[in-house]
């Protein structure tokens, strides 16, 4: 009871707060207390309103603490609380007394352990895997020998020396740089910045655009190489309408920009080896094909050469072609004099039996009866004609308000007609009057074609070439036993014949050859 009578008795000499300084005093006392904590706890509720800001809670199994991180601790964040993440926060503790409770102010989020780190990144990299993002039908093939090579690096680094030195090795190109930070909160938007400024570069402008982009980076850890993995670099990657390239790291590490991209490389010099094929082995490889092409022309002629000698073995020979319309020509022209005569004398026979009908009696009679028929039949003929005139002007004058528009058109077309015809007869007419003179200039030049063969092939050519024939008692000798059988012997060269002796006798076993014979 006395307890109760202590407890409501007023006490006069405690102090009396507002609500404004209790709640300063404790703000005080609490950041006084917690200047700068790290604290390890999962990742709770995010929130991201449009004001830039970052809104979180931070539990474990037991407790929750509400966390804020300002627009410009968030732009300087290099990892992005998610929910269901494992992290330490760093920052510092204070009040809020609009609504009567503490939080921590973030200022910087790391995971909290590598396992963590990476589970997050399986996590977006499944996510990414199922926008189709990574599916091997979106990446596009590197070009064999690009003009313009993009590079996305920074410039200061022995990355781009080994780049450009690589290049210059294998195939000098022309190469443009965008100079990027590659690790660190400005990692992720300039990468990013840079892939889509090389995609927006319009062709045939003052800058040339890039055939190929290589996105560099020499190794680090996972820290270090985590601007690559963001959501941003990766869907820039994907979006690009160029071929790109991504070597980042060296073989062992591995980034979400490497699923994204075209292709991937080991190492940034990989990247300048897969970019451009070595010139001295395109040089070799254009020399052989070269060769290759004279070998095969050369063995091509030399073939169709000896297709045409055998073909050429094959054709009769010019005289016997020439020798069946040779008679036919002669028979004929001993034959054209006596029809000539035959012709002109029954021509002259019909002409004196018509000409013993025709007296000039008969020629006046008949030519005053059909001077009369003629008058008759031109009267007849003139009265049908007025009366037709006067029938047809009757009925063309009822006709001819319809039909007016129509029979003007008939003439047009009928004028048009007449003038296209005239127009073809002028042109067959043209070519009528060139065609025997292009016929007889085509059967002369084929004349001449068949007189060269003749000439080409026919022995006389071929006794020019160094051959000879040699005849025996008027015929050609091919053999040895010809020859010894033969009484006498030619042989015929290209500038004469010469008679070289025979075979007058039998000659005995043992004995020499007879005087003057080359046996």
């Amino acid at each position: 009871m006395d307890l109760f009578e202590e407890t409501t008795t007023p006490q006069g000499n405690q102090p009396e707060y507002t609500v404004s300084e209790l709640s300063g005093a404790v703000k005080r006392v609490i950041e006084g207390e917690f200047g700068l904590v790290r604290v390890r706890g999962e990742v709770g509720r995010v929130s991201r309103p449009a004001s830039g800001h970052l809104y979180f809670d931070l539990k474990d199994d037991r407790s929750v603490i509400a966390a804020i991180s300002w627009k410009g601790q968030v732009a300087r964040m290099q990892v992005r609380p998610e929910e269901g993440m494992e992290v330490v926060a760093t920052g510092r503790m204070t009040t809020f007394p609009g609504q009567s409770k503490y939080q921590l102010i973030v200022e910087d989020v790391a995971p909290a352990g590598a396992g963590a780190l990476m589970a997050m990144l399986e996590k977006r990299k499944a996510a990414l895997a199922a926008e189709g993002l990574f599916d091997a039908a979106r990446k596009k093939p590197i070009p064999f020998l690009p003009g313009v090579i993009g590079v996305v690096t920074s410039p200061s680094g022995a990355v781009i020396r080994d780049i450009l030195h690589r290049l210059r090795d294998r195939f000098p190109r022309h190469v443009l740089i965008w100079p990027v930070a590659v690790q660190g909160q400005a990692c992720a938007p300039e990468v990013a910045a840079a892939i889509r400024g090389f995609n927006a570069i319009e062709p045939g402008g003052p800058v040339p655009r890039p055939d190929l982009i290589i996105v560099a980076r020499g190794g680090g850890s996972l820290e270090d190489l985590w601007g690559f993995n963001e959501e941003i670099v990766v869907r820039a990657a994907a979006a690009s309408r160029i071929p790109l390239i991504s070597a980042v790291g060296h073989e062992t590490d591995t980034t979400l920009i490497d699923f994204a991209s075209d292709r991937r490389a080991p190492t940034p010099t990989a990247a300048a080896e897969m970019a451009v094929p070595v010139r001295m082995e395109l040089l070799a490889a254009v020399d052989g094909f070269g060769a290759r092409a004279v070998r095969a022309v050369v063995a091509g002629v030399g073939l169709r050469g000896q297709r045409l000698r055998d073909l050429g073995r094959a054709l009769p020979r010019p005289e016997a072609l020439v020798q069946g319309p040779a008679q036919r020509l002669d028979l004929w022209c001993g034959r054209l004099g006596a029809a000539l005569g035959m012709a002109a004398a029954r021509k002259r026979q019909v002409f004196g039996t018509k000409a013993g009908l025709v007296r000039p009696e008969l020629l006046l009679g008949l030519v005053a009866h059909r001077r009369r028929d003629l008058g008759e039949r031109a009267a007849r003929v003139e009265m049908l004609a007025e009366r037709l005139v006067e029938r047809k002007g009757a009925r063309l004058e009822a006709l001819g308000g319809r039909l007016a528009p129509s029979l003007a058109r008939v003439l047009g077309d009928a004028e048009r007609d007449v003038r296209k015809g005239r127009e073809r007869l002028g042109v067959l007419a043209e070519r009528l009057e060139t065609a025997p003179a292009a016929r007889f200039a085509q059967v002369r030049q084929r004349l001449e074609a068949l007189d060269r063969t003749r000439m080409t092939l026919g022995y006389a050519e071929t006794l020019k070439r160094g051959f000879a024939v040699v005849r025996g008692d008027g015929a050609v000798v091919t053999t040895k036993a010809s020859a010894e059988r033969a009484a006498a012997l030619e042989i015929e060269f290209a500038d004469g014949r010469v008679a070289v002796g025979g075979r007058g006798r039998a000659r005995k076993a043992g004995e020499g050859p007879e005087q003057g014979s080359l046996f």
